[in-house]
């Protein structure tokens, strides 16, 4: 009984690149829809990085399918300030970012767009200054192995991982932070998955499973 019910049991994908993920997805919009439409499902994230591009061309396609459109993008955020550009390759962290209503939605608008306009370097950055200004109506994900907190972890500083999570939790919420974890076969998400595991008991978090497509 247990198994029917766990099989029946409505699942979202929370972590999407589409072809707007540039060199990373390649998931065109309508077909994507189409697909989890195929499968059942009556919603669906898109996280594309750094940018928003798809957006409204989702939000349109996923309402006439009948499926609820989630938007979100995984942002990149500076280790520092998105006012600093030196070293190679910039420094940052991955965080995913979806809206939960009209406020979250402008709000990760607005942090989409300062990521572009001050913090590009390599690639559009947030930092945290910005993540704390425009937090409303966001719910946050701690992201693939890119993450800060995932890679703390692999870093083997706990307590790097642990002010991470209290920062997020001040930012966000308890209600409104997760923390996420996923399985592609890679040694360095299953120590990682082990860790946040333990990290979302010690801190009263929600885990969200996903997979980083």
């Amino acid at each position: 009984m247990q198994e029917r019910e766990r099989e029946t049991r409505p699942f979202t994908h929370l972590h999407v690149h589409t072809e707007y993920s540039l060199l990373d997805g390649s998931a065109k919009i309508k077909e994507l829809v189409q697909r989890v439409k195929e499968l059942g499902m009556d919603s669906i994230a898109i996280t594309d990085h750094g940018a928003m591009y798809g957006a409204v061309e989702f939000y349109k396609a996923a309402l006439e399918a009948g499926i609820k459109p989630i938007l979100g993008c995984e942002v990149y955020v500076a280790e520092g300030s998105r006012f600093t550009k030196e070293g190679k390759g910039g420094g940052y962290y991955h965080l995913v970012l979806l809206a939960e209503n009209n406020e979250g939605y402008h709000n990760l608008i607005k942090l989409v767009s300062y990521g572009f306009t001050e913090g590009f370097y390599y690639k559009p950055r947030v930092d945290k200054e910005l993540l704390r200004k425009y937090s409303k109506g966001i719910i946050a994900l701690s992201a693939c192995i890119q993450g800060e907190i995932p890679q703390y972890i692999l870093q083997d500083n706990m307590e790097g991982a642990k002010r991470s999570i209290e920062w997020y939790i001040e930012t966000y919420g308890k209600d409104n932070f997760f923390l996420e974890i996923q399985n592609h076969g890679l040694p360095e998400e299953a120590k990682a998955q082990e860790e946040l595991i333990k990290l979302s008991k010690e801190y009263g978090l929600g885990i969200v499973a996903s997979n980083d497509f």
